[in-house]
């Protein structure tokens, strides 16, 4: 399997999960050009799509989800409250709604030969989700938009070989930053967002001695910088109550709106 970003940031997210049979984008928040163009660099085209998995309803993961499906229909897995909103959202204009594929539960299913499992995440949306997904035994996770964690969380996730996780911002500078008072509550607040700390804990929980890579994403554009979150994950795992030291894995920090690093697994 691989993946990567091809976008990632508190104004438009979209992740690429596959391998040569099965190919799927986690959420699409920027538009079709710059979807298409991420696909275009992994040698990868729109019609090789054969899902997206959308996480939650906020614009910066479903903006481009109208163009992409007049373009060509592609099947959309999400919460069934998830599906219900997206309807409703008029500026994704108007597509065909058989497109979408409700997920009543948290049960696993399968995408060709690759294994998809939603988990609930505590975000203020209808019914977030993230999603971990397997295949040949590999087994990666994306997990932003996250609010906070808890050991249901981690023990669901399980064993991971690769993490893609939220370090959205910088406590100090959210702080005092230009942000209201109101939007700095909500992103602090429970159903917000993973400060780059909390990422580090959060990834010190679901470290094994088989992970290949973690990547660091949807890092606020205002309230954080991509040094800043690598060195305080980095700080955090060191400092965290297991084994591990922050440079005993691969750590990188996916960029605002190019393709990341590949990761291979």
């Amino acid at each position: 399997m691989r993946i990567a970003s091809i976008a990632s940031s508190s104004t438009g997210n979209c992740i690429y999960v596959g391998n040569d049979n099965t190919h799927i984008l986690i959420d699409a928040g920027v538009s079709a050009k710059n979807i298409e163009d991420g696909l275009h660099k992994l040698d990868v085209s729109l019609d090789d799509i054969d899902a997206i998995l959308v996480t939650h309803e906020h614009s910066d993961h479903i903006k481009g989800l109208g163009v992409l499906e007049r373009k060509r229909t592609i099947p959309i897995y999400s919460a069934n409250e998830t599906i219900e909103y997206i309807k409703g959202v008029k500026s994704l204009g108007d597509y065909d709604f058989d497109c979408f594929n409700p997920l009543n539960d948290l049960s696993s299913f399968r995408i060709n030969d690759m294994i998809i499992t939603p988990h609930k995440i505590y975000h203020d949306a209808v019914n977030p989700y993230c999603y971990s997904f397997e295949c040949d035994g590999k087994r990666g996770a994306v997990v932003t938009d996250l609010g906070h964690f808890e050991e249901e969380l981690i023990d669901g996730l399980g064993k991971l070989d690769v993490i893609f996780a939220e370090a959205n911002h910088d406590v100090r500078m959210l702080q005092l930053g230009p942000y209201s008072y109101q939007l700095k509550q909500r992103i602090l607040s429970d159903i917000g967002h993973l400060s780059n700390e909390s990422c580090g804990k959060f990834i010190s929980k679901l470290l094994n001695d088989d992970i290949k890579s973690l990547m660091l994403c949807h890092l606020s554009d205002h309230n954080n910088m991509p040094e800043l979150a690598y060195e305080s994950v980095k700080v955090e795992i060191t400092l965290a109550d297991n084994k591990y030291e922050g440079n005993d894995f691969p750590l990188y920090v996916a960029p605002k709106s190019e393709l990341s690093r590949i990761i291979e697994f």
